[in-house]
């Protein structure tokens, strides 16, 4: 007999990444909608996706992925499909809707790879998607996770990477110094929205701070774009020096609003800011990402399964 063909698709979604240096022209005019990006521009990406050996966020996407499918298939077997995707890079959210089309899936489950909802960022994850899937000759249903940075498995596996970060510390500073969570900053503008953004970001800050006994902590942003209109801040750069001129002697930074390493924390964090704290001579300590975290993927688990 036959098995009968899985019918609802999971789109997970990611950013991407570009594989190598014969990509990222094309990428970064990608990401800036069609903009070419200057030669000075590219030679400075470059040095810096070199410094790091290039990204891994493909390749840890699709282990999440698989962890997923693995979780899936353990509750229902044969009932879901994972697909990777995503927006900036091949395999395309576009094309891979078509594909779940092409395949038979009879509903959809989209998940950006991001805990927190900002109609900037995956709001935008969710527009492609949809393009893509009222162009079909037969659109199937889509629902959408939009937000999960206060799912309780989530929270676990951030407070034990962040657990782990505090016990690299010297027990004589540990109590003092301070968590800077962060996240990638966006325009100011989004304010003018009610974007809920900064409001999430808090709320899962403060939840694994609870979670781990931290006293001392703040919320900082990360990786702006090079715009003329201002970001949000306090960039995490800005945040460290002033916690410095208040005396501090270390500082552990936790980037909640990453999943999976990438340029904005294997570069941003673990080269750019472990640098300014060398500088400064304060200790610093990151916070692993979570990547497949077992406890990560049990919260994408739940999420797909209570949107069918």
């Amino acid at each position: 007999m036959s098995r009968a063909l899985p019918s609802i698709g999971v789109l997970l979604m990611a950013h991407g990444s570009p594989t190598g240096p014969e990509d990222l022209e094309a990428y970064y005019t990608r990401i800036r909608r069609g903009r070419s990006p200057s030669a000075d521009l590219l030679t400075e990406v470059a040095a810096r996706y070199e410094a790091i050996g290039w990204s891994p966020l493909d390749e840890l996407t699709r282990r999440q992925a698989d962890g997923l499918q693995t979780r899936l298939e353990a509750i229902a077997p044969g009932r879901w499909r994972v697909y990777v995707s995503m927006k900036h890079a091949a395999p395309f959210i576009g094309d891979v809707v078509r594909r779940m089309a092409d395949d038979g899936i009879a509903e959809g489950v989209g998940l950006v790879m991001a805990p927190h909802y900002s109609r900037m960022s995956t709001g935008t994850y969710f527009e492609h998607a949809e393009e893509a899937r009222r162009a079909l000759p037969r659109p199937f249903p889509m629902a959408y996770v939009e937000r999960w940075g206060e799912h309780p498995a989530f929270l676990d596996a951030v407070a034990e990477r962040l657990a782990a970060a505090l016990a690299e510390l010297p027990s004589a500073i540990r109590a003092e110094t301070p968590v800077v969570f962060s996240a990638h900053s966006l325009p100011e503008r989004v304010l003018t929205w009610g974007d809920p953004y900064p409001d999430e970001l808090r709320r899962t800050a403060a939840e694994v701070a609870k979670r781990v006994g931290v006293q001392r902590w703040t919320l900082a942003y990360q990786s702006a774009g090079r715009t003329s209109e201002p970001w949000l801040g306090p960039d995490v750069r800005d945040e460290v020096r002033r916690l410095h001129a208040a005396g501090g002697r270390g500082v552990v930074s936790c980037p909640i609003g990453f999943v999976a390493d990438h340029l904005e924390v294997l570069y941003d964090l673990d080269i750019e800011l472990r640098d300014l704290c060398a500088c400064l001579g304060m200790r610093f300590v990151r916070a692993a990402s979570l990547n497949d975290h077992p406890r990560l993927l049990d919260a994408l688990a739940d999420l797909v399964g209570r949107r069918t």
